[in-house]
C-alpha cells in the first residue's frame, strides 16, 4: 500500500463521479450551482483505468460519490468494472433518491453497502434543507438498499444549526427500531458555503447532549476506537450504533488512511485542504501506466499531517459537490 510521509497507509479511495446532483442541499452548494462540463470529467474508461493503477498500488477500499454518484449513466458498470479490478469493499454515499430502482442492480454489480443521507425526518424541513428532495422517496430507497442486502446501512446527518439541529434525538431513535448506524457529520467550510458552514457549526457535544436528554445515556463502543472517521457510541436497546464524525472539534487526522478522486480526476489529499494533483491531463496526454502510477506514489507521500482550521486555513476553491464526501 503506498506511503505518505508520516507512515500513514493510504489505502481508501474515495472516487466522485460526477459533480451533479438532484438535490440542491444548503450546506453542499447553490441552488443554482453551475456544474462543469462533461468533457472536463473522467470518462468511464478513465475511472476504471485509474482503479486498476490503484488497486495494483495496494487500495482495497471504494467508496463512490458525488455530487450523487446515482445520477451518474454508467454507475452500474462502474461497479462491475472494480470489482473486476480485484476490490471487493465497494460502497456507495447517497442521497437515496434513486435506491429504489437501483438498490437490486447495484447489489448485483458487487456493491457492498451503502450510506444514505437524511438530515431530518420532518418532510417539510427535508424539503427545506435539500431544496429539492422528497423524504417518503429517500426512505422508500432505504428500505430497498435494506431488502436487496446493502447492508449495514448508515445513515448520515449533517447537522446545521438552525435547521436540523433540534432533529438530532428523532434520527438517534432509529437505532432503537432499525439496525441502522446515525452518524453526525458536523459542519465543514467550503468554498461560497464557508461562511454559513462556520456559522451553522453544531458540536459533538451538543448533540450528544440533546440526544441524551431525550432518550437516555449513550455507552461507548470500544473505547472510542474510531470506525473509519465514526466514533462509536449506543443507546440502551439500540440494534445499531450512533456515530460522531467531528472534523472541527475532534479532529481525526492521525488514523486518515484516504485519498479522494475528484469528478475532474484531480487527487485531493485532505477532505479539508485545496492541495490536489492532477491525474487526468497526462492521462488523457497519453502518459503510462508508470508514469501515473509514479505520479499517485508522489501525490500520496505529500498527503498533509490534517486540516488547517485551527489556523483559519479554509478550502475555497471547491464545494462539497465537486470533492465528494
Amino acid at each position: 500500500m503506498p506511503l505518505d510521509s508520516f507512515g500513514r497507509d493510504i489505502h481508501y479511495l474515495r472516487i466522485s463521479l460526477t459533480d451533479k446532483c438532484n438535490m440542491r442541499c444548503v450546506y453542499c452548494m447553490a441552488e443554482d450551482m453551475v456544474f462543469q462540463p462533461s468533457a472536463e470529467l473522467m470518462s468511464t474508461a478513465e475511472i476504471l483505468r485509474l482503479v486498476n493503477l490503484f488497486a495494483q498500488l495496494g487500495i482495497d477500499k471504494i467508496r463512490l460519490t458525488g455530487g450523487e454518484p446515482t445520477v451518474h449513466p454508467d454507475l452500474i458498470p462502474i461497479v462491475r468494472g472494480i470489482r473486476a479490478a480485484g476490490i471487493s469493499r465497494v460502497s456507495l454515499t447517497t442521497n437515496g433518491a434513486r435506491l429504489t430502482q437501483l438498490a437490486k442492480p447495484l447489489k448485483e454489480a458487487g456493491l457492498e453497502r451503502v450510506n444514505v443521507s437524511v438530515d431530518t425526518l420532518d418532510p417539510d424541513k427535508f424539503q427545506r434543507i435539500t431544496r429539492w428532495g422528497k423524504l417518503d422517496e429517500v426512505m422508500s430507497g432505504i428500505n430497498a438498499a435494506e431488502a436487496h442486502g446493502l447492508t449495514p446501512i448508515k445513515i448520515n446527518a449533517v447537522v446545521a444549526r438552525g435547521y436540523n439541529d433540534e432533529e438530532v434525538a428523532g434520527l438517534a431513535a432509529l437505532t432503537l427500531t432499525h439496525p441502522w448506524q446515525v452518524r453526525y457529520i458536523e459542519m465543514m467550510p467550503f468554498g461560497d458555503v464557508a461562511k454559513f458552514a462556520q456559522d451553522a457549526v453544531v458540536s459533538q457535544a451538543e448533540i450528544r447532549q440533546r440526544i441524551e436528554h431525550a432518550l437516555g445515556p449513550l455507552e461507548l463502543i470500544d473505547d472510542g476506537r474510531l470506525d473509519g472517521e465514526a466514533r462509536l457510541f449506543r443507546l440502551k436497546g439500540a440494534l445499531a450504533p450512533i456515530g460522531f464524525i467531528s472534523t472541527i472539534t475532534n479532529p481525526f487526522c492521525a488514523s486518515c488512511g484516504r485519498a479522494r478522486l475528484t469528478a475532474d480526476g484531480k487527487l485531493r489529499l485532505c477532505l479539508l485542504r485545496d492541495d490536489e494533483g492532477d491525474l487526468l491531463t497526462p492521462l488523457r496526454r497519453g502518459a503510462s501506466d508508470v508514469e501515473l502510477e509514479a505520479s499517485i506514489r508522489n501525490l500520496i507521500w505529500r498527503k498533509p499531517w490534517g486540516h488547517g482550521l485551527p489556523e483559519g486555513v479554509i478550502p475555497l476553491q471547491r464545494v462539497m459537490s465537486q470533492i465528494g464526501g
